[in-house]
């Protein structure tokens, strides 16, 4: 069940009739020689870990570390309570979650890198507002998780996750990819809408910077956490409605890293250059900031 490339993980999924969680699930128990009860386990962890991040700030604020972030969530929730939200039900959700996710990494809270830290809040922010708008069963939202970590599998063997690598659409982008493709698979999607999906997605994040203010990982990764979201959204709904993708996940893989490569350095996490050498980020930071 092993697969080295997206065209070789639908290959699979069309010639054992299963869906990509079930592909990735056996892939895990063949090369980590354990049982699916072990690995279901253990993904079942992760999404505890994953709802406790998404919803403990809501209640209880976490002030971030380095002081930009902290709050954001209950905000958004109180916001959404009031009736007077711009966005729908599942997206006015999920990027409270996605918020949330990252008030309590900035604060050295307990999270899933899904792929990196900085970018925590994208998976479980909307897979978790579509078990709660939908009420879905958990294992299925457990099967999702298996689909996005076949999403990410590939990107880290292929490509990168790391913002000091790729920018900021390594990041976020991989992660609204793995989000995107585990809510097609999530609302009854094929294997091929789930990565249609996630090929959409870095389409439409390719470029992106990472540019962390007083190189923390906390403004603005927490916005474009929620942003990472809501693309996951519009991409997987393009998908579940029939619209194909030109350009396959695994080009549009290589683009990505091709861009990324091709960034300056000052927009690879270095917080040398975009947001933060702002003169407001510079002083509120309360540091030297490289020159722009």
């Amino acid at each position: 069940m092993d697969f080295r490339s997206a065209s070789e993980l639908l290959e699979l999924c069309g010639s054992e009739q299963l869906p990509i969680s079930q592909i990735m699930r056996q892939r895990e128990c063949d090369l980590g020689e354990t049982t699916p009860d072990a690995v279901n386990a253990r993904m079942e962890q992760v999404l505890s870990i994953m709802r406790n991040a998404a919803t403990d700030p809501i209640e209880t604020p976490c002030k971030s570390m380095g002081g930009l972030i902290g709050g954001e969530a209950r905000k958004l929730s109180a916001h959404g309570a009031s009736g007077h939200s711009l966005c729908g039900d599942v997206l006015q959700k999920a990027i409270t979650y996605a918020m949330a996710v990252l008030e309590v990494n900035a604060s050295m809270g307990l999270i899933v890198a899904a792929p990196t830290a900085g970018s925590a809040g994208v998976v479980p922010g909307l897979l978790l507002a579509l078990q709660d708008c939908y009420q879905l069963p958990t294992d299925r939202v457990v099967d999702a998780l298996f689909n996005a970590g076949a999403v990410g599998y590939l990107a880290m063997r292929n490509a990168t996750v790391a913002g000091a690598v790729g920018g900021c659409q390594a990041e976020i982008g991989v992660a609204s990819a793995m989000a995107a493709s585990a809510a097609v698979e999530l609302m009854g999607g094929t294997p091929k809408q789930s990565l249609d999906a996630a090929s959409t997605v870095l389409m439409n994040m390719l470029g992106l910077v990472c540019d962390p203010v007083g190189g923390l990982v906390e403004y603005p990764c927490q916005n474009r956490n929620a942003a990472g979201v809501a693309n996951a959204l519009i991409a997987a709904e393009l998908a579940l409605s029939g619209i194909s993708q030109l350009i396959p996940f695994d080009e549009m893989l290589d683009t990505m890293h091709m861009v990324g490569k091709r960034m300056p350095v000052e927009l690879r996490e270095t917080a040398l250059g975009g947001c933060a050498v702002t003169p407001s980020a510079c002083e509120r930071c309360s540091k030297g900031c490289g020159t722009k």
